[in-house]
């Protein structure tokens, strides 16, 4: 009888272990199919990946400690347009090398840092229509004998950030360079007016940051890539995609994307 009456607790119990691990498969498995879009409502905030070294665009100043620029603007015209408050969104550092694996796993919501349309790139996330056009070029002190990528020799040290679409570009246009990369676009510049590199190449309206940051640097040559910038999110977020292009064409329709744009871009 003591026998009988183990046998069914242990198989109660088993029971109860099944529909346990069953429950909580049940759960996972109906998080994993909620979309993005509804993650973000439900959540009641919008977590942005964007660069904070990047002046104009994402930059943290380290007086206020706030991180700001033109992406900073366009992430909370987006979670006003999604949540209906400009402040119900939150920013996360990323760089050129940590963007995607971030948003990869779950980290972010979506990349608003500066992040060009490749068909490669395709492959890895899904991307919203063109926010911004940019083009590669180059920055230089003044007086350099640099005047436009017909000028970069043989020993010439050209910086550039990992991850960056800038790298492949610059060694196509100019093969014979030796290219020097660095973690981020912070460290880049440093490296520049440190005198290791000859010329520091990425995407204009990031280099126009630059030169606004140190008067002795300039931006030489004109752009010698198209770099389309588009907000990246998962793959397979169709809907998400979608809302984020009806949001830009609205923001862009109302005038307020140029209000944004002239707010910090300075062409």
């Amino acid at each position: 009888m003591k026998k009988l009456i183990k046998w069914v607790c242990i198989s109660f119990l088993f029971c109860l272990a099944v529909a346990f691990v069953g429950g909580c498969s049940k759960s996972t498995d109906e998080n994993t199919n909620v979309n993005a879009l509804e993650k973000i409502k439900k959540r009641g905030k919008l977590i942005v990946g964007v660069k904070n070294d990047t002046y104009l665009f994402g930059y943290k100043d380290p007086k206020t400690g706030k991180v700001e620029g033109f992406d900073i603007d366009i992430a909370k015209a987006l979670a006003k347009d999604i949540l209906g408050d400009e402040n119900k969104v939150e920013f996360k550092e990323v760089t050129s090398k940590t963007r995607i694996p971030m948003l990869k796993n779950g980290e972010i919501d979506a990349i608003i840092a500066t992040m060009t349309i490749t068909e490669e790139r395709k492959k890895e996330v899904d991307f919203s229509d063109v926010y911004f056009d940019a083009g590669q070029s180059l920055l230089v002190k003044k007086g350099s004998t640099i005047k436009s990528v017909k000028d970069l020799k043989k020993g010439t040290k050209v910086l550039a950030v990992k991850g960056a679409t800038s790298v492949d570009n610059i060694k196509k246009v100019a093969p014979e360079v030796e290219v020097l990369e660095f973690e981020n676009y912070a460290e880049a510049f440093t490296a520049l007016k440190s005198g290791k590199g000859d010329a520091l190449t990425t995407d204009n309206a990031i280099l126009y940051g630059m030169a606004a940051q140190d008067q002795n640097y300039e931006v030489v040559g004109g752009t010698f890539t198209e770099e389309p910038y588009g907000i990246a999110v998962k793959k397979g977020e169709k809907e998400f995609v979608q809302r984020i292009n009806e949001f830009l064409k609205k923001l862009k329709d109302s005038g307020e994307y140029d209000k944004i744009k002239n707010k910090w871009i300075k062409e």
